[in-house]
């Protein structure tokens, strides 16, 4: 198995611990306080890891183009953790996962439209498998 596919699978687990974990620390407080702390535990741990990486951090490699599309990124992960927070102290975990995972769809979308990547008959069955999934689940 692929090293990229190993780390997929590992990320998926680690972020279906983290909604329902999440929902737990919003107990008692607004969505947007529990964001605000976990937001800076991550920034703390991924500063560790950066720390204790074996890989150098050669910021001499960074280009305009880097701190713009990363920023970029950066700036969408805020909206969607937002949203995300919100909707997860007011709505069913597995509800709020499922609909978030549509993102999946957005990001074929996306990455056929802007880095031309292709959408083979394999990607769209499973795009809309997971649309049909979304809809069954989200329906009450």
């Amino acid at each position: 198995m692929k090293h990229w596919v190993v780390y997929a699978i590992i990320s998926a687990c680690f972020a279906g611990f983290t909604s329902v974990i999440a929902k737990q620390g919003l107990v008692g407080i607004s969505a947007e306080l529990g964001l605000t702390i976990r937001t800076l535990f991550v920034c703390g741990f991924i500063l560790l890891f950066a720390f204790l990486s074996s890989t150098s951090i050669d910021f001499k490699a960074l280009q305009k183009d880097n701190y713009f599309w990363l920023g970029l990124s950066a700036l969408t992960t805020t909206g969607s953790w937002i949203f995300y927070y919100k909707a997860l102290k007011l709505g069913d975990v597995a509800t709020v996962a499922l609909i978030d995972k549509g993102s999946v769809i957005v990001a074929i979308l996306l990455a056929w439209w802007l880095l031309k990547e292709a959408i083979t008959w394999r990607i769209a069955c499973g795009a809309i498998l997971i649309l049909v999934g979304l809809i069954v689940i989200s329906k009450k």
